[in-house]
């Protein structure tokens, strides 16, 4: 129950970050989400694995450190903590209106790319910097983690929204900023990049295939 409430709390922060910076259009939002994901990554990384992300929560399955059973109550509590952070920052912001981004045409495609690709780099960071047994207790990983979410923020945050991750898309529709009706796109993108980010890892490091002890992220699942 510990790891879920970490999840619920990382992701919290996550997607309360996300909306406080655009609701308000903070300039250097991607900073900001950047900052708050490596400091949660931090705290919580030893408790639950810091995922805070259904789509590392699915890499990390492939990958093989963390059970069934926990993946599906990694990704309730994830969710409610987007969906519940999505409306404290409505309540703390008020907005007013806001216009949702609903990609169409070629832009549907260019939004699922975009988000396909930079799920994949976070998730494949996540299993190399957090879980490969080349890197045993390294302080490294939450610098990788939180930076390569700002990059991908700065990069193509304009074009698809720049979630990366199923449950700030959640948040991001509950707010506004996403249409409800496009929400597959995120999710799609998202989790497939995950599911990429995954098998991509088992064939470059067949050596992890079995669960190792001693990583910052080993576990993925209560310790």
């Amino acid at each position: 129950m510990r790891s879920y409430i970490t999840e619920f709390i990382g992701t919290f922060f996550l997607v309360f970050t996300v909306g406080a910076t655009v609701l308000t259009k903070t300039p250097l939002a991607p900073v900001a989400i950047g900052a708050i994901l490596m400091v949660m990554v931090y705290a919580g990384g030893h408790i639950s694995g810091a995922h805070y992300n259904p789509a590392v929560t699915l890499a990390v399955l492939l990958r093989g450190r963390i059970s069934r059973a926990d993946a599906v109550a990694y990704w309730i509590a994830q969710v409610a903590g987007g969906v519940i952070a999505a409306l404290t920052a409505s309540y703390v912001i008020e907005p007013g209106s806001v216009s949702a981004l609903s990609p169409s045409g070629r832009g549907l495609w260019v939004a699922l790319l975009a988000e396909a690709l930079f799920t994949f780099a976070l998730a494949y960071v996540v299993l190399n910097a957090a879980t490969s047994s080349d890197h045993p207790g390294n302080s490294f990983y939450g610098l990788a983690i939180g930076f390569t979410v700002m990059a991908g923020a700065f990069a193509v945050g304009g074009i698809s929204g720049g979630a990366f991750n199923p449950a700030v898309a959640i948040g991001a529709a509950s707010m506004g900023l996403f249409a409800w009706s496009k929400i597959w796109i995120w999710l799609l993108a998202d989790l497939a990049g995950g599911a990429i980010a995954g098998a991509a890892f088992l064939a470059l490091n067949p050596k992890d295939r079995v669960p190792l002890e001693g990583s910052p992220m080993a576990s993925g699942h209560p310790a």
